[in-house]
């Protein structure tokens, strides 16, 4: 379905970016995976995938928390792998705490790799969409992109501006054949989380299926996470030419919190 297209996956050699990126890999497009790392694992990784599926695959190594490593990732992606079509923008941190007592700098770190990365890749990569007629730009935001919770000040708030940049650079690029649009999942089931249910256990003197039902998943209906292959299909969806008339909306893959 992509074959010969070029896709850059941000925050992609595991979780939700890694499902995203190995869904592409096998409907045919070349791949950029990313991280801020740049260990030989990353790159076994990438060699891994390509041999999978019969693409090429690159690791390129960029600290989305500045914005000349931005712009250098979707540069390099287009020297390596051809023209960039796809750009989704996964890349994300977190940190919970009252906001009287929210590190300054922990807001400006999640401000930086949530929000501030996208405007910097997106911007970099436009040129070349409307060049090429055609493009994709899909930004990982979140069920915090749409509702609030309690002590996460700065990632709520870092995802309610990317569904707001999504929309601008939707309403710009809508004459040029190129969508941007936000997919906004509940609690995913990433190797993060599965660590986080465990420390959870301990906090709480919950066992694991009362951690997951009442705690993890208290506000998604479900009681089910999300599966990074769901997460993978949905950008997938969202990148074919069935999708063409879809730009500038969420799609919520929360089990039901967004409906609460």
């Amino acid at each position: 379905m992509l074959k010969g297209k070029t896709a850059i996956v941000t925050g992609s050699t595991s979780g939700i970016g890694l499902g995203i990126a190995e869904a592409f890999a096998e409907a045919g497009a070349n791949v950029a995976l990313n991280s801020y790392t740049d260990r030989p694992e990353d790159h076994a990784l990438a060699e891994k995938l390509a041999a999978d599926h019969g693409v090429k695959v690159n690791f390129i190594s960029a600290d989305m928390s500045k914005g000349a490593d931005c712009v250098a990732l979707v540069e390099k992606a287009a020297e390596q792998l051809g023209p960039v079509q796809m750009l989704v923008n996964n890349a994300g941190i977190q940190h919970v705490e009252a906001i009287e007592t929210f590190p300054p700098e922990k807001w400006d770190a999640i401000m930086a790799i949530n929000l501030s990365s996208s405007f910097h890749t997106i911007r970099t990569a436009v040129p070349g969409m409307k060049k090429a007629g055609w493009g994709r730009i899909v930004n990982i935001a979140s069920a915090h992109g749409l509702t609030a919770s309690p002590f996460k000040s700065a990632y709520v708030s870092a995802k309610h501006g990317l569904v707001g940049l999504t929309k601008t650079v939707a309403l710009e690029l809508a004459e040029f054949g190129v969508t941007c649009n936000a997919i906004c999942p509940g609690y995913v089931m990433t190797p993060l989380v599965e660590g986080q249910i465990e420390d959870q256990m301990k906090a709480h003197d919950m066992d694991r299926e009362q951690v997951i039902r009442d705690v993890m998943l208290e506000r998604q209906p479900t009681k089910q996470f999300v599966a990074v292959d769901e997460m993978g299909a949905t950008a997938l969806f969202l990148c074919s030419d069935h999708a063409s008339q879809i730009t500038g909306t969420t799609i919520s893959v929360d089990g039901g919190w967004t409906a609460l």
